[in-house]
């Protein structure tokens, strides 16, 4: 039985629309069933509605402060559609502590670095100041704190000397649009383990990869 999947987004949607192409594969574990939106011009409504995904806006900006007024009408949405996991796709929202509870261990959200680096705004501008060499994208659970959750899944990239902040999420976003169906695909089929504030992945194996940068001749 597929679990039910809600994405929040309040943009554009890339992460959105890797999902729910992941999402159409016969053999995966979960099923996009709405998209809702927290801001009516959010370019990700017209993705999603052209792949066949109903979707529904709640303006947050009528509630200003009163976050748990909109969290009830969100919660409704989620009840409509009998929503069972929810997945962040550029939602630009905080939630109270009392909602990410209800949700904990099955609310996904994706954050460009690899954390607990540069968690927040400008994580690229973050990583390019501080100079490192590997850069990357990490799917996580919510937990109150913002980009603080137990990680589920990373994917790294190499940082280049002359990289802008726009070169470097132009490669980390194809990071993400490959661990995050995945990590969702790992969460619908039970093989997520939350013991504290780590993520246990059952059936994992060790690997020998590695990713070494600078590369020198």
């Amino acid at each position: 039985m597929k679990r039910r999947v809600a994405i929040l987004i309040s943009g554009r949607g890339s992460n959105m629309a890797a999902l729910i192409e992941a999402a159409r594969t016969p053999d995966f574990s979960a099923e996009i069933v709405v998209v809702i939106s927290n801001r009516a011009d959010a370019g990700g409504l017209e993705r999603a509605a052209a792949s066949g995904i109903p979707t529904v806006v709640i303006e947050s900006k009528p509630f200003g402060k009163d976050r748990a007024g909109f969290e009830a009408v969100l919660q409704q949405a989620l009840d409509d559609n009998d929503v069972e996991l929810i997945c962040l796709g550029g939602f630009m929202r905080l939630f109270t502590a009392e909602f990410v509870q209800r949700w904990y261990g099955r609310m996904l959200n994706i954050h460009p670095s690899l954390l607990p680096s540069f968690p927040g705004l400008d994580p690229h501008g973050q990583a390019l100041r501080a100079g490192v060499k590997l850069s990357g994208a990490t799917v996580h659970f919510v937990i109150p704190e913002t980009d603080a959750g137990p990680i589920v899944m990373q994917g790294a990239v190499t940082v280049a000397d002359d990289d802008t902040p726009e070169t470097l999420a132009a490669r980390v976003i194809k990071i993400e649009h490959r661990i995050y169906p995945e990590a969702l695909r790992l969460l619908a089929s039970g093989r997520l383990k939350l013991e504290g504030n780590r993520c246990r992945t059952l059936g994992s194996d060790a690997s020998d990869s590695t990713l070494v940068a600078p590369t020198t001749a």
